[in-house]
C-alpha cells in the first residue's frame, strides 16, 4: 500500500502540468523521504517479523544512518531546483584556485578592424536592460556556418554576466578571499586589469562569489558586490574612485543568496537595492563622490535591478522588491506608486517588461505566475496601477522574459515559451532549457541553457523553432549571455567564451 501510494502521488505530481520543476522535485524527494519513513514503520509494528529480527533491523538502520553521516556531504545543489546535491565527505568541494588570464601584451592592438563589429552594452540585461541585444540580423544556419570560437580561458567564481564598452568586457568574479571586478579584452580575453576588496560571499544552494554585473557610464565601471559593497572605479585603469559598505553603512541583513543588484545609472546619480532588513528599498549615490543623495521606499530587497523606464509619458524606476512593485521619482526617489503582488519570502529575479505606454508585465517562479498592471496618471501627477490578468502560464525563475512585437519570450519554468501579452495567453511551450536564459534579437532568441550550452531559437508566435546550438560551457551557467554585436560573450563560475557569430548579408 506504501508503494502504490508513493508511485501514485508520483505520478499525479508528475502530470501536473503548471507545477513547477523546482516544487516538484522538492515534493518528490518528500514524498521519497515519506514512503521510507512509513516503510521502516511498518517493518517496526507488523507481526510479521520477530522482535530480534527488529532489532537486527534498528541497529542496521542506525549504523546505515551514522555511515552516512560520516561519508556523505551536501555539495551545492544539483541545478536550478536547488535539490541538495551529494558527494563523498573526502572529495575536493572547492574548485582548484583560478589561474590569471594573461596581461596586457595579448590585448588586441589600438584601432582593430574588428571593433567595428562590436557594440556597447554597458549594463546587465541589454543596452536599455530590456533583454534585447544591440540590432543585429544574425545567419540562422549554424550548420553551415558555425559560431567562431575566438578566446576561451578559466574564470573566479560567480554568477555576474559582462557589460561591454568600447572593446572591453567588465564582470566580477571571485578569487579566493577577494571578489574581484575585472575588465577583459573583448576580441582576445587579455585580462587588461582587475580591482580586489576584501569580501567572501558563499551559500550552499546558490554557491559563491558576486551575482551582479556591473555598470559603465562615462569612462567609470560601478560595480556591486554579494555582500553589499558598491565601487566605482576608471574604467581604463581599475583605479578605485570611491567605496561604500551599502549593508554596513544601512545596519542591514544581506539576502538569503547574496546581493543581486546591477547598478543603475539614472544622471548623476548610481541606484541600488539594499538587503533583506525591512527599511529604503531604493538608495542613489552621487556618481562623482558616493555620498548618498536620497532613499525612498519601506520593503525588503529582492533579486531583480531597477529599470528607468517611461510610463504613461512619466520618467519613472520600477523596483521589484519582495513584496511589491514600485514606482519611483527619478529625481528626488519620491515613492510615487505600489502595487504588492507575489509571496515575499520567494525570491522574485525577473526583470519588469514594459510592454506599451502604459502597461508592466511582471512574472516570478515559486508558484507567483505572471501578472500584466495598466499604469495611469491623473491631472494631479498621482500614479495609479491596476491589474489587468494574471496568469500561470509563464513561470519565470532565474530568467527574465523580454518583448517583442506584441509577444511575450522566455523561460516558463526552463521552457521556451511565447505568451500574448495583451490577453495572457500562452501560445506555446518548448525545449527544456532548465534555469538558463534568455536574450532576443531580433526576431530571434538566444537561449543560455542552464547545462551551459547555447541555442539559437526563433521569436515567433507561429511556433518553436530551434536553428543550431553550440556546446560553449560544460557545468552548471546562470549568468546572463551578452551579445555585442557580433560577438557573443558566456560564462559561468568556472569558465568564460567568446565566440564570433556569423552574420547575414545585407
Amino acid at each position: 500500500m506504501v508503494f502504490l501510494l508513493w508511485a501514485g502521488a508520483l505520478v499525479y505530481a508528475g502530470l501536473q502540468p503548471d507545477l513547477e520543476r523546482n516544487l516538484k522535485g522538492w515534493l518528490i524527494m518528500v514524498l521519497t523521504l515519506l514512503a521510507a519513513l512509513l516503510l521502516l514503520l511498518w517493518f517496526f509494528i507488523s507481526r510479521r517479523f520477530r522482535g530480534k529480527t527488529k532489532l537486527i533491523g534498528l541497529v542496521i538502520t542506525i549504523l546505515l544512518l551514522a555511515l552516512a553521516r560520516l561519508t556523505v556531504k551536501v555539495d551545492g545543489v544539483v541545478d536550478g531546483r536547488g535539490l541538495p546535491r551529494l558527494a563523498w565527505r573526502w572529495a575536493t568541494s572547492t574548485p582548484p584556485t583560478v589561474p590569471m588570464a594573461a596581461t596586457h601584451h595579448e590585448r588586441s592592438a589600438q584601432g582593430d578592424p574588428r571593433l567595428a563589429a562590436a557594440a556597447d552594452v554597458p549594463q546587465f540585461f541589454g543596452p536599455t536592460r530590456d533583454g534585447h541585444a544591440p540590432e543585429l540580423r544574425l545567419f540562422t544556419d549554424w550548420a553551415a556556418q558555425p559560431p567562431k570560437e575566438l578566446w576561451r580561458q578559466p574564470i573566479g567564481a560567480g554568477w555576474s554576466a559582462f557589460a561591454v564598452v568600447g572593446g572591453l568586457a567588465y564582470t566580477q568574479e571571485q578569487r579566493g578571499e577577494d571578489e574581484q571586478v575585472s575588465c577583459y579584452d573583448l576580441l582576445t580575453g587579455a585580462l587588461v586589469w582587475s580591482h580586489a576588496e576584501k569580501a567572501h560571499f558563499t551559500q550552499w544552494q546558490g554557491g559563491e562569489g558576486p551575482r551582479a554585473t556591473p555598470t559603465v557610464m562615462d569612462g567609470q565601471v560601478y560595480a556591486y558586490g554579494a555582500t553589499g559593497i558598491l565601487t566605482c572605479l576608471d574604467a581604463a585603469t581599475g583605479k578605485a574612485i570611491w567605496r561604500v559598505s551599502v549593508l554596513e553603512s544601512l545596519k542591514a541583513e544581506n539576502l538569503e543568496w547574496g546581493v543581486s543588484t546591477s547598478p543603475l545609472g539614472v544622471g548623476d546619480c548610481i541606484v541600488v537595492t539594499p538587503g533583506s532588513t525591512r527599511g529604503p528599498s531604493l538608495l542613489a549615490y552621487d556618481r562623482k563622490t558616493g555620498q548618498l543623495r536620497w532613499q525612498s521606499g519601506d520593503d525588503e530587497s529582492s533579486y531583480a535591478s531597477p529599470l528607468l523606464t517611461t510610463l504613461a509619458g512619466r520618467s519613472v524606476i520600477l523596483n521589484n522588491a519582495a513584496r511589491s512593485l514600485t514606482l519611483h521619482d527619478p529625481a528626488t526617489g519620491k515613492l510615487l506608486a505600489e502595487h504588492v503582488w507575489g509571496v515575499e519570502k520567494w525570491p522574485k529575479a525577473s526583470q519588469p517588461v514594459v510592454i506599451a505606454p502604459d502597461r508592466v508585465f511582471l512574472s516570478a517562479g515559486y508558484g507567483m505566475g505572471c501578472q500584466l498592471l495598466k499604469v495611469e496618471v491623473n491631472a494631479e501627477g498621482e500614479v495609479t496601477l491596476d491589474t489587468v490578468w494574471t496568469s500561470m502560464k509563464m513561470k519565470t525563475q532565474f530568467n527574465s522574459p523580454a518583448y517583442h512585437q506584441a509577444h511575450l519570450y522566455g523561460l516558463d519554468d526552463g521552457r521556451l515559451s511565447c505568451m500574448e501579452a495583451t490577453t495572457g495567453e500562452r501560445l506555446w511551450k518548448e525545449g527544456r532549457f532548465g534555469s538558463g536564459q534568455t536574450l532576443l534579437c531580433g526576431d530571434l532568441v538566444l537561449v543560455q541553457n542552464e547545462d551551459g550550452r547555447v541555442h539559437l531559437c526563433a521569436a515567433h508566435p507561429t511556433g518553436f523553432h530551434e536553428f543550431g546550438s553550440i556546446p560553449a560551457l560544460s557545468s552548471k551557467t546562470w549568468n546572463h549571455p551578452v551579445l555585442a554585436g557580433r560577438y557573443l560573450l558566456v560564462r559561468n563560475d568556472r569558465e568564460a567564451v567568446c565566440y564570433e557569430l556569423p552574420v547575414a548579408k545585407p
